[in-house]
């Protein structure tokens, strides 16, 4: 559907690009066209002529806003037309220059009477959220259609994200970590998927060497110590 502006939120390492790019691959084959942004730092004449070549459009497009925007305009219309939508997504939005942020805004100035022909999906760590505070960009902010937030996996859902990775690999779960070992990897991790997907791959190297199964609490504070990251207590016996 169309929304107009998507925010997506979250810490570093909790898969807002995975989701971007899964949600992204869904519309291959489709007749809706998204154009990907992962460099967010672009000046503004890069950020249009970068634009006007993933929209396909024509080299005079990328030189001059007012040719783009007549363009752009021209080409979401008629792709809305055929049934299909137009969406623009930024990764990393946090680091995105003010006067970038600006001019998106006003993309999304592109629509009919009744609906928004732009989808626009900013994606970034929470400080986007407080950028969007700014009383400068209260116009953009007030413009938030929807607003999703990826947070940190509890225990249980890292202990069920552990099982199903090694599920899917052809390894029992209940053979390869003790719960103690999957509880310390989460406190260490902090629930973040990327820190928790380094310290099992590298916990299920060490113990592969040592020849430990099911792999020990113990391992896995090792494995912290040499990641410098808080290892977890030992626990009370």
């Amino acid at each position: 559907a169309s929304k107009g502006f998507t925010l997506i939120l979250g810490e570093a390492g909790t898969g807002k690009t995975t989701l971007v790019r899964a949600a992204l691959g869904e519309l291959e084959g489709t007749a809706s066209r998204y154009v990907l942004i992962t460099n967010p730092t672009l000046g503004r004449d890069e950020f249009y002529e970068f634009l006007a070549q993933a929209f396909e459009l024509s080299a005079e497009a990328g030189a001059s806003k007012t040719r783009f925007l007549a363009e752009l305009q021209e080409s979401v219309t008629s792709r809305f037309a055929k049934g299909g939508l137009t969406g623009l997504v930024v990764d990393e939005a946090q680091s995105m220059p003010h006067e970038l942020l600006e001019e998106i805004r006003l993309l999304g100035n592109i629509e009919t009477s009744t609906t928004k022909l732009l989808n626009i999906v900013l994606s970034g760590q929470p400080e986007l959220a407080d950028r969007l505070n700014d009383v400068s960009l209260r116009q953009l902010k007030q413009r938030i259609a929807l607003r999703c937030e990826l947070r940190p996996l509890t225990l249980r859902e890292t202990a069920a994200y552990v099982s199903g990775r090694l599920r899917i690999a052809g390894g029992n779960p209940a053979e390869i970590f003790t719960r103690e070992a999957v509880e310390a990897i989460h406190e260490a991790s902090r629930g973040i998927p990327r820190t928790l997907n380094v310290l099992c791959d590298n916990t299920l190297i060490n113990g592969f060497a040592a020849g430990l199964k099911p792999i020990p609490v113990d391992l896995v504070r090792e494995v912290c110590r040499d990641f410098d990251l808080d290892a977890p207590p030992a626990l009370h016996q």
